[in-house]
């Protein structure tokens, strides 16, 4: 038990302070990478050498970066502009930024004027992903980053160094999705908020070093006994849902996070990449392979039935749609998803999402209500 306890100390405290972790990389002389999110290709940096960063906002209060950013912009994107122009991010060799929304698509623009100290890489995902010419596009964007890399780290990556960067990542991702299901049976030790650390904590480790430590995370929750839990389940789906006090709402309420379809969470560990092929097609094919996220372009919008099967997995009784406020693509998604869990019988609950928040008191009545009817 104290093992578990000190191991999840250990992420609580990495996502409590990500700047530690960064000044902890940069005193081993390591060069670090600064992820903004979504699916940013963190296995290219690791085959580089370099450790990538998550670059997830925070609850920061935008000044300076209003002159960069309208105020009805994404408030991770404020966020992550106002700690890179009050300097939270000095150390950071570059950043890349995909841009798979309007505001990211800003950002790249944005960042090169206003943090001209830290180089600022983009990538373009396809959207057309039925295409072949998909796959060759992308490989030349990987291709592209791969070479700016290069002038940082002074080497070009290997195909061994992406092909063994591919495999820990994929099995980071198995350990993940096997955390989601032990985490199920130990209810009492994996509220909302832990289970919300152990997802984000990978964003701020090298991903091997964070398996380690989930694994035993894992490891110690089965050799405990299965708690049977009393109260209500849900799935959470969404960008992210923070801060932690939105989190203990629910475990004030008796509700317990079976599942999650959040971008800052599962999202990023339920695609694997294909494990035969050239190293940078098998990364553009797992793009290919994503599904049921509102920043991929999908005909038919599955996003629904997937939420339906995992509530049908994990005995979920409600889905709380976290919206990021001003998000337009989730906002998009939201009428088709919400209509198919309609249908199939499972109540939604959809709150804003904004990480600047003073207050939660409206968020609690609404959480409070929800947990009475599911």
């Amino acid at each position: 038990m104290a093992n578990l306890e000190l191991n999840l100390l250990k992420l609580k405290n990495a996502c409590a302070q990500p700047r530690l972790q960064l000044e902890h990389y940069l005193a081993e002389g390591k060069k670090v990478i600064g992820c903004f999110p979504p699916y940013t290709p963190e296995e290219l940096v690791h085959a580089a050498g370099m450790i990538p960063l998550g670059l997830w906002g925070g609850n920061k209060e935008p000044v300076l970066a209003k002159s960069y950013l309208p105020p009805f912009a994404c408030p991770i994107m404020q966020a992550d502009m106002e700690f890179g122009l009050t300097g939270a991010y000095k150390g950071l060799s570059a950043v890349i930024i995909p841009t798979l929304c309007d505001t990211l698509r800003c950002m790249t623009q944005n960042w090169r004027f206003g943090m001209k100290s830290i180089p600022m890489i983009p990538i373009v995902y396809p959207q057309n992903r039925k295409s072949p010419a998909s796959i060759e596009y992308l490989i030349d964007e990987y291709e592209t980053i791969a070479a700016v890399m290069a002038t940082i780290t002074g080497q070009m990556i290997t195909e061994k160094a992406l092909c063994g960067a591919i495999e820990i990542y994929n099995e980071h991702n198995a350990t993940m999705n096997n955390f989601s299901k032990v985490a199920n049976e130990h209810l009492d030790i994996i509220t909302p908020t832990i289970r919300h650390i152990v997802m984000k904590s990978a964003f701020f480790f090298e991903k091997a070093e964070h398996t380690t430590v989930v694994k035993e995370i894992i490891y110690e929750l089965q050799k405990l006994p299965v708690y049977k839990f009393t109260g209500k389940k849900v799935i959470l789906t969404g960008i992210t849902c923070e801060p932690n006090e939105l989190l203990k709402i629910f475990e004030d309420n008796s509700i317990a996070v079976v599942g999650d379809d959040l971008a800052q969470e599962s999202r990023q560990y339920r695609t694997d990449t294909p494990s035969k092929g050239g190293a940078m097609k098998r990364l553009a094919l797992q793009w290919n392979a994503r599904h049921g996220c509102s920043l991929v372009h999908e005909e038919g919008k599955p996003r629904g039935s997937m939420l339906l099967k995992m509530c049908q997995d994990t005995s979920a009784t409600g889905v709380v749609n976290c919206l990021m406020k001003f998000c337009d693509p989730e906002e998009y998604d939201q009428p088709y998803f919400e209509m198919d869990l309609k249908n199939g019988g499972i109540p939604t609950l959809t709150i804003e999402i904004n990480q600047h928040t003073a207050s939660l008191e409206q968020i609690s009545t609404r959480i409070e209500s929800f947990a009475e009817m599911i």
